[in-house]
């Protein structure tokens, strides 16, 4: 019975691509398997980030060594014991989150959630659970959606780890862009809020994108607040 699923399903995925066949979003070529949504040579040119501090993802110069992070979290640890976030927020991956989060194009939620799922073997295999940055629920029923919540999907889809739900954002804060990292952080002071323990040991936290870490750090202090042990965070980008 599941052979014949698979063999329909394939067939049905055949079907779909002759009548409307993937494309890379960034350069629109036909993409051709194993490609998905991002063609191999957008995928090579994408702005890689290969030296980065483990605990708060923000790019370094030099190879730090395991146990060493950088100045910021040697300062102030954060509260989330891994951070990965593979590209830097700059063109073309700047462009399409925004195309996603303010022109509602969705298809490229799709795209960087499969870039997403590539990076999960750098995390720890005892994570047992996703959980999306909320939204206000009044910014996103302006919006229709929340971009981090599309990105769960995929990574859902391909690992069966569930989505923790009962954690909400309580106050509408104002948007983070172009402000310094304190008045992010004052910004975000209590904002969110967890209704219930959810049942998971090691959460990982999904966003779109780290500037300063201001959101995952104050989200991660109310989800151990609450009991959570452990906390990782994953993103698309990082801001250098």
């Amino acid at each position: 019975m599941y052979a014949c699923r698979t063999g329909v399903s394939r067939v049905l995925r055949q079907v779909d691509d002759s009548i409307m066949p993937l494309r890379c979003v960034f350069c629109g070529t036909r993409t051709v398997p194993p490609e998905q949504r991002i063609c191999v040579g957008c995928y090579r040119d994408l702005p890689w980030i290969e030296k980065a501090c483990a605990l708060c993802g923000q790019p370094v110069t030099i190879d730090l060594q395991r146990g060493v992070y950088c100045g910021a979290c040697q300062a102030s640890e954060p509260p989330c014991q891994a951070t990965v976030a593979p590209l830097l927020y700059e063109f073309p991956v700047d462009a399409g989150l925004k195309a996603l989060k303010f022109g509602r194009r969705l298809h490229y939620a799709a795209a960087f959630g499969e870039l997403l799922v590539a990076q999960m073997h750098r995390l720890s295999p005892d994570i047992d659970a996703l959980l999306p940055v909320p939204l206000h629920w009044r910014r996103q029923a302006v919006r229709g959606f929340n971009q981090a919540t599309e990105l769960c999907r995929s990574i859902s889809r391909s690992s069966a780890l569930p989505i923790v739900s009962g954690v909400t954002r309580r106050r509408a804060t104002s948007y983070q862009t172009g402000l310094a990292a304190m008045e992010r952080s004052r910004n975000l002071r209590n904002a969110f809020v967890v209704s219930k323990k959810p049942a998971f040991r090691h959460i990982l936290i999904v966003d779109d994108v780290v500037t300063t870490g201001a959101t995952t750090r104050q989200l991660a202090t109310a989800l151990l607040e609450s009991g959570v042990e452990k906390l990782s965070v994953l993103a698309v980008a990082r801001a250098a």
